[in-house]
């Protein structure tokens, strides 16, 4: 309902009709309607930083797991990529959400940074710029990518976006090829 409706239309009687929950019910438990659309958005938010942590543990060397983690968000599902837009439009009016979105925005980031650092310390990145700045790199884009699409932004093809991306973090990495 919040990826549909957005988080100041969303009511109890919306969520209600689509989980067949009542609305007494779901009254009892959240409290308020704002109670419960700040935690379906943080619900939401926490499960997506969760699966980026997960695609992260793997075994891979730091580039092919950057690689991943970049390829996972690119193909985020529309449902997903709107919940985040709307998580991030409604932090910029809620202090609740944005010391949440500031948790999660470490959290996201870790996974990034520790594969630069990583490949860095075994000699197979030579970086051109900090761990930090090339994760951050990272993230603005892919987020930039997440807005245009939710917002059906003309854009290149998503393999093109791609290889543009990989291209330009292979320098900040100082790789070749």
């Amino acid at each position: 309902m919040l990826a549909e409706r957005g988080y100041e239309n969303t009511r109890f009687a919306d969520v209600s009709a689509a989980s067949g929950v009542a609305i007494s019910t779901l009254q009892n438990y959240f409290g308020s309607r704002e109670d419960m659309v700040i935690e379906a958005l943080q619900l939401s938010v926490d499960r997506e930083v969760a699966a980026m942590e997960a695609a992260a543990s793997t075994d891979l060397d730091p580039w092919e797991r950057l690689v991943a983690m970049i390829d996972r968000s690119l193909e985020l599902p529309d449902h997903s990529r709107q919940m985040l837009v709307e998580f991030w439009r409604s932090a910029m009016r809620d202090d609740e959400l944005r010391e949440y979105s500031v948790e999660m925005q470490l959290r996201y980031r870790a996974p990034f940074l520790a594969a630069a650092r990583e490949g860095s310390e075994q000699g197979a990145f030579r970086l051109t710029h900090r761990p930090e700045d090339v994760a951050d790199f990272v993230l603005a884009v892919l987020t930039g990518a997440i807005i245009s699409r939710v917002l059906h932004h003309p854009r290149p093809s998503p393999a093109d976006f791609r290889g543009v991306l990989l291209s330009q973090l292979r320098l900040m990495l100082g790789l070749e090829g």
